[in-house]
């Protein structure tokens, strides 16, 4: 019994000592790895700032206006509206047809003053035909001059009626053309009023529209910002689509806002953009050229909202350091603080690296 009692406590020994001999060798290893040599991380090239021209910018926001309105109205009133040919959004050249008015009746007062205008041409004719009577009469002393005199006066009297009737015909041919309701300008319908058999009124807006369909910018800057600012600079306008677009300043303001203090610059935009009327935008203005430090934009690292980029050490060793970017121009960006003009960076690969990691330099370029 006591033979089987210690074979048991002697496996139990054997056992423990195995186990303290497997716990034992990890912490040997660890304190091996902990002496090791860095290792490289990442194999990389590497560049320096360098100085480049870049535009100097006036950053601003406003609103996206069309260039002109026009309003299209009607030019006759009391008539009813009996066709309309152009709806909201629809292109037009100058003249298109966008609506008619009823114009049975005018054309009936046209056909009335016709007949008019007839009648006092033959009366006209008949005055004209007694005064080479009377001629004839008076030469025989058959007529006294007086009587002669009253048929002269009837001719200039027949010739006044028939050029007053026939300045009234003028007049309602140019009503009846009226009931044509046409495009003045080339552009794109913006608003209609006008409803089918709605009676009108002269003067009554039925359409508008944004002549050439033609976009402007309307930028807000302050005093100091429009002294830079001059006619046919260039813009670029970003759209809330982030849809970015070229345009060039027309004018400016010739005044401030009392109230803000701030003056609106008009850039016009280029033609076929996909902005819209009342939209809100911000964008750059082009105010002139300056140096500026630049880096590859492959050597900026985006990371929890901030811009870094890693310096080389003399070891090959890489430190992380925040800096503060600006323009961009092709694919350089500019730094504006936190890099000296001196310091070797990685150009590329930066995102894969960490604070005090070791890199292996294939090539530096001076860019």
């Amino acid at each position: 019994m006591k033979s089987r009692y210690r074979w048991i406590v002697s496996a139990v020994l054997l056992a423990l000592i195995g186990a303290g001999g497997l716990l034992f060798k990890p912490a040997a290893k660890v304190k091996a790895n902990a002496n090791a040599p860095t290792r490289t991380v990442l194999t990389v090239t590497v560049a320096t700032p360098a100085k480049a021209t870049l535009p100097r910018n006036v950053a601003s926001s406003g609103v996206i206006a069309a260039w002109q309105e026009a309003i299209i109205g009607a030019q006759t009133g009391g008539l009813r509206i009996a066709a309309i040919h152009a709806d909201v959004g629809t292109r037009v050249k100058a003249g298109d047809l966008l609506a008619e008015l009823a114009s049975d009746s005018t054309a009936a007062q046209l056909r009335s003053l016709e007949a008019n205008f007839a009648s006092t041409k033959a009366s006209l004719a008949q005055a004209k035909s007694n005064v080479e009577r009377a001629k004839i009469a008076k030469q025989g002393n058959a007529i006294s001059d007086q009587q002669y005199e009253q048929y002269t006066i009837s001719v200039q009297t027949a010739q006044a009626s028939l050029d007053a009737a026939a300045a009234q015909i003028d007049i309602q041919r140019i009503t009846l053309s009226q009931t044509r309701v046409v495009a003045i300008d080339d552009g794109v319908i913006t608003s209609r009023s006008a409803m089918l058999g709605k009676v009108v009124q002269s003067g009554e807006e039925m359409f508008r529209m944004i002549r050439k369909n033609r976009l402007e910018w309307q930028a807000e800057v302050d005093a100091g910002q429009l002294a830079n600012i001059r006619t046919g600079q260039t813009a670029q306008v970003t759209l809330p689509t982030g849809e970015s677009i070229k345009g060039r300043v027309r004018i400016s303001a010739p005044s401030l806002s009392t109230s803000t203090g701030r003056g609106i610059v008009y850039v016009s935009l280029a033609e076929g953009a996909a902005a819209h009327a009342g939209m809100f935008a911000n964008g750059r203005i082009e105010v002139g050229m300056e140096q500026a430090l630049t880096v590859p934009q492959s050597a900026v690292v985006l990371a929890d909202g901030y811009s870094y980029v890693f310096e080389l050490g003399a070891d090959n060793t890489v430190t992380r350091r925040g800096v503060k970017t600006g323009r961009h121009q092709g694919d350089r960006v500019e730094i504006i603080e936190g890099l000296s003009e001196t310091a070797h960076i990685v150009a590329s690969g930066g995102a894969f690296l960490a604070d005090g990691d070791k890199v292996e330099i294939v090539t530096t370029e001076g860019k």
